[in-house]
């Protein structure tokens, strides 16, 4: 079982945007969204896009290169033309840090 790793300062979060982190060899989107925090891959699982480029709205986030759109919170796909999810993750702020658990 993984342990919970720290990401990012909470500072650091493009606020109620969407922020790219690279942990090892993952590249990862946090999203600080009203409601907290939320961990996806960055590419998107149609084209392979920067989704950290895309236009980020309450829980979803937008494809840059197609327009296909994901809920955040569980990585559903939400249209055309993406059908498979993206991989979220479990994330928690604690003293001022986003952690994450892979």
């Amino acid at each position: 079982m993984s342990d919970w790793i720290d990401l990012i300062d909470c500072a650091a979060l493009e606020p109620g945007d969407v922020t790219p982190v690279t942990l090892g060899k993952r590249r990862l989107a946090v999203y600080d969204a009203a409601d907290g925090i939320y961990v996806t891959m960055a590419l998107c699982t149609h084209g392979g896009a920067d989704l950290c480029d895309g236009y980020f709205d309450g829980h979803v986030i937008e494809c840059p290169l197609h327009q296909g759109c994901f809920d955040i919170r569980d990585g559903r796909p939400l249209g055309a033309p993406v059908t498979r999810p993206i991989k979220t993750f479990p994330a928690r702020v604690v003293d001022g840090r986003v952690q994450v658990k892979l």
